[in-house]
Order: structure tokens, then C-alpha cells, then sequence
């Protein structure tokens, strides 16, 4: 069980998903937690369904907390932390989620000397299957980074890496769920094509990806071992990745890892 006050500044499914993650591993109680955010709505499901402290005031988290976590939109980042940049002080610890906002930008809005932790996690968040990466503050200590890693562990895998990493996190890991969507999608047409029903389609194909993912993690095994290991000689499987081949799947995905990050570097830039 942590010591430290929490305090999210922004109530959407981000936020609700680590304060659910960190509640359901009893790392804190809902009485530690305090959540702010323009719509009412947000709070009253926050506070219903988790039963933590909510308000509309950004002020009254800083004042009663002791880690900050920025769940606010990029673009309201400067905002936001204007309005409480003069409640700032040596005991806090500010965490940033917001995506594409460097640490030089969040360190040059607040007081000087400020410890600062900026985390790329992703939306499997929201059912504790989360991959999140965080980088450390000029000032953020080894007893910060332990604390993050302890929080992010609630809700998935979480790395420490140089924050130069981050963008390519972002392009990998943070809008990869989307692209795995498409490839579930796209397999459960191709099942309805072939007759099976929509439903049916579609489960098989999800936990296909989910079974084949739990492999990679738990065997260790290169995927291209793994594979190998599915298509057996002049079988169904290596004539299905034949086809995958001729239609540019791995030249695809590594283009869209690449496009997403390139498309983060520019919104980081304009941060700055």
C-alpha cells in the first residue's frame, strides 16, 4: 500500500483506467485518490463506480496530493499547468501522460528544479494490458522511478527508457492497438467470407491474437520461432503466409510504426 496522495488532473478513460488498476492491486485506497475535470459527467461515473474524491478544481488536487498525474489533451497541457504551476513544490511529483509533450516543455512550466516523469502507455490500459514506457525528469529521482514503475505495474508492462525513445513508443506500442483492431477485424472478414458466422468470426480471430501474444510473452521464443512452429511443410499456414507476403503485410505494419512516430516527433516539437 503507497503512502503518497494521488491526484489525476483529468477524469477521462486514461485516468479511469489507472486508478482502477491501482485500486484493484490495493496499491492505494479510494480516499488517497482525487480526480479533477471539466465534465460533470466524468466525475459522477468516477466517483460512483471507484468511490474516489472528485471536483472540478485543478487547485484542490495539487493541494492534496503528492503525485500529479497530468491525464489532460496535449493542447491543454500549458493551460492546465499554468493554473497550477505557484501550487507546485518539492514534495510533489508531476507525472505526465499526455502524448507527444517533451519533458523540457513540462519542466520549463513549472518551478524550477520540479521532478517530472513522462509515461507513453496505451489504451489496454483499460483491461490491465497495458505496455507503458516512461522516461525521468532532469530531477526526478531513482526513488521516483520506482514509484512510477510500481504504479504502471497495476495496469500492464511498463519500461524505463530515454525519453528520445518515446516517440517511437508512441508509433509502436501506443497507436499499435489500433492497428492490431484493423488485423482482427480483417481476419474475422475473412472468416464470415468463408462462411462463418460474424460472431463467431470475430471471437476466434481476437483470441487468436490474444493466444499468440500470451505465446511470445511467456515462451520467450522469437515470433519467428513461433511461426515456424505453426507452418508445417506444404500446410494451410504457409500457403496463408504466402499471401501475407505478396501483399506487403510486414512492409505495412513497419510503415505505420514509422508514420506514427514521425507524426509524434512533429506534435512534440510543436510543444516545445
Amino acid at each position: 500500500m503507497l503512502r503518497e496522495r494521488l491526484g489525476f488532473l483529468g477524469g477521462g478513460r486514461m485516468a479511469e483506467a489507472l486508478v482502477s488498476g491501482i485500486l484493484g492491486a490495493k496499491l492505494s485506497k479510494p480516499g488517497l485518490i482525487r480526480v479533477s475535470d471539466v465534465a460533470a459527467e466524468r466525475l459522477k461515473l468516477l466517483r460512483d463506480a471507484l468511490g474516489v474524491g472528485t471536483t472540478a478544481s485543478n487547485a484542490d488536487v495539487v493541494r492534496q496530493s503528492d503525485v500529479v498525474v497530468l491525464a489532460v489533451k496535449p493542447n491543454v497541457v500549458a493551460a492546465v499547468l499554468g493554473e497550477v504551476k505557484d501550487l507546485v513544490t518539492a514534495k510533489h511529483l508531476v507525472v505526465s501522460i499526455a502524448a507527444g509533450v517533451p519533458l523540457k516543455a513540462l519542466e520549463a512550466a513549472l518551478p524550477t528544479g520540479s521532478r517530472v516523469v513522462r509515461v507513453m502507455p496505451n489504451t489496454p490500459c483499460l483491461v490491465g494490458a497495458g505496455a507503458s514506457v516512461f522516461a525521468l525528469g532532469r530531477h526526478a529521482t531513482a526513488t521516483d522511478a520506482k514509484l512510477v514503475s510500481v504504479l504502471l505495474a497495476a495496469v500492464g508492462l511498463t519500461f524505463q527508457m530515454d525519453e528520445k525513445h518515446l516517440d517511437a513508443v508512441t508509433g509502436l506500442s501506443g497507436s499499435g492497438p489500433a492497428y492490431v483492431y484493423l488485423v482482427i477485424e480483417a481476419l474475422s472478414d475473412g472468416g464470415v467470407k468463408m462462411g462463418l458466422p460474424r460472431d463467431v468470426a470475430t471471437k476466434l480471430a481476437a483470441q487468436t491474437v490474444l493466444g499468440a501474444a500470451r505465446m511470445v510473452l511467456d515462451t520467450g521464443q522469437h515470433p519467428g520461432q513461433l511461426k515456424d512452429m505453426v507452418a508445417s511443410p506444404g500446410g494451410t499456414t504457409i500457403e496463408g503466409l504466402h499471401a501475407l507476403e505478396r501483399g506487403g503485410l510486414r512492409t505495412t505494419l513497419m510503415d505505420a510504426v514509422e508514420a506514427a512516430t514521425v507524426k509524434s516527433k512533429k506534435l512534440g516539437e510543436t510543444a516545445k
